[in-house]
This record gives structure tokens, C-alpha cells and sequence, in this order.
């Protein structure tokens, strides 16, 4: 079995500070036996305005954040999926919502840039619009880990299912949700997402959050989960920075797949 931990963190507008802290929450999950280890998204800068996400932007391969990430996951021997945070994009003034992932010798294998962009004007009168810094991603990623495939999502994926069958016919066991739900959406529909994407697909979900009420204003839900295969809440973190740890059983997950083949019973499919 492989430990695996969620870390929740508050990040705020200055990412020296944010990467502090990270090193911290990853040390203390290392030191309780993590071996894959996911950040939340946006985890190293919750910028008050676009512009600072721009200021804050780093070429791909190159740049602080990066290297911190490296660095954390080769001193740790830990796998690690580095949240989110913004890489230049291909057109110009727009970024992309990047999560890397690190093997434990510090190289990174995988990149996956978020592809449903957070365009919404909630009944509470909250209004997000990713699309103004963002250009949406376009591959669907899964990556092996000695452990397991790892399939990687990012928030406001969650209400994409049929992004998650991809990486299902991609092999992947365990979902990692790097994510930063609003506290309105987040009380509604957070936990019933996480567990759906995990009993509908038979695989383990770590699903890192954002939480608390950020210096830009914006209020996130935190409730970090961990949740397996039979849609069972392994582990969470409700409030305040930390993280959660649980254990990714790869045998159980492949029994549970073949008492239960609701997999190989869909008829259905694109």
C-alpha cells in the first residue's frame, strides 16, 4: 500500500511567502509517511488582480515555483503534484493553469493545464472569469507512478465526467484534484462531486483544497478528502491549513473492480 496525502493551504498575493509555507506542510506530510503528495491549486499565488498573475508567471522550465517544486520533491524522495499555478500560454497576455507533477528524484514527468475554465456569475452575486487570464488546456494527462496511474484534474473539472472517463480509458486509479472551490459552491456540491468521480470510475480521489478567506477577498471551502473506490471519505481536512493522509491500496481497488464490473458493463460511450 502507498501512503498519500492532500495538503490544504491559504495562499495569498506573494508567492515567496506561499512557497514558505508549502515547504512547510510538505515536510510535515513527509514526516507522516506521504510518498504522492498533491498541493491545491493556486498554491503558490492567490493574486489580488490579473495583472499580479501575470507579474507571477513563469515560462515553461524555468522559474522559482519550479524550481521549488523540484527541489521539494527531490530532498523529500516524494511524488509530487504541484497544485496550480500560471505558466505563459501560447497566446499573448494569456496563461495557462498548470499542474506538474515530480517523481521522487525531483524530475518532472507530467503536465496537465486545466481545460474548464471557471466562467460563472453565482446566485450570490459572486462572478469569476478565468477566461480573461486564461486559455483552457486541451490533453487529458494520466502519468505512472510506481505506485499507480495518476490522472490529473483540476476543480472546476469536477463537473466534467466525461473528462474523468478519459482518464479512465487511460488506466488511471487515482484521481489528483488540485482545487480551489468557492465556499458557496463548495458547502453544495464539493464532497458529492469527489466522491461521484470516485465510485462512477472504481478509482481513489485526492482532492486538495483552498481554504479560508483570502487577502483578495475571495472566500475558499478548504474540506480536503481523500476518498476511495467505494466512495468512502478515506481522510479530511475540513478547515485551516494541514493536510490529510490516507492509503492507496492498488489490490483493493483491482478487487473491487472485478466484484463490481460496472466499468465493462457501459454501454454507452463516445
Amino acid at each position: 500500500m502507498t501512503r498519500v496525502a492532500a495538503v490544504q493551504m491559504s495562499s495569498g498575493p506573494k508567492v515567496p511567502e506561499n512557497l514558505e509555507a508549502a515547504g512547510k506542510l510538505i515536510a510535515a506530510a513527509v514526516a507522516d509517511g506521504a510518498e504522492i503528495l498533491v498541493l491545491p491549486e493556486n498554491f503558490a499565488l492567490m493574486p489580488i488582480s490579473d495583472a499580479d498573475r501575470l507579474t507571477y508567471a513563469e515560462t515553461d522550465g524555468k522559474g522559482p515555483i519550479q524550481d521549488f517544486l523540484a527541489a521539494q520533491s527531490r530532498q523529500h524522495k516524494v511524488w509530487l503534484v504541484g497544485g496550480t499555478f500560471p505558466l505563459l500560454g501560447k497566446t499573448k497576455g494569456k496563461l495557462r493553469s498548470a499542474c506538474l507533477v515530480y517523481n521522487d528524484r525531483g524530475e518532472r514527468v507530467a503536465r496537465y493545464d486545466k481545460i474548464h475554465l471557471f466562467d460563472v456569475e453565482l446566485d450570490n452575486g459572486e462572478k469569476y472569469q478565468e477566461s480573461n487570464s486564461f486559455e483552457a488546456g486541451r490533453e487529458v494527462v494520466v502519468t505512472d507512478t510506481p505506485h499507480g496511474k495518476l490522472g490529473l484534474a483540476v476543480c472546476y473539472d469536477l463537473r466534467f465526467p466525461e473528462l474523468f472517463r478519459r482518464l479512465l480509458e487511460q488506466g488511471a486509479e487515482i484521481f489528483a484534484v488540485p482545487s480551489a472551490f468557492t465556499a458557496h459552491t463548495g458547502r453544495a456540491h464539493w464532497e458529492v462531486l469527489v466522491r461521484a468521480r470516485a465510485i462512477e470510475n472504481l478509482v481513489y480521489v485526492i482532492a486538495a483544497a483552498q481554504t479560508g478567506r483570502h487577502a483578495n477577498g475571495r472566500e475558499t471551502y478548504g474540506d480536503s478528502l481523500i476518498v476511495n473506490p467505494w466512495g468512502e471519505v478515506l481522510a479530511r481536512r475540513a478547515k485551516d491549513p494541514g493536510h490529510v493522509m490516507a492509503e492507496f491500496d492498488r489490490t483493493h481497488l483491482h478487487n473491487m473492480r472485478t466484484s463490481l464490473p460496472s466499468i465493462r458493463h457501459r454501454r454507452l460511450q463516445a
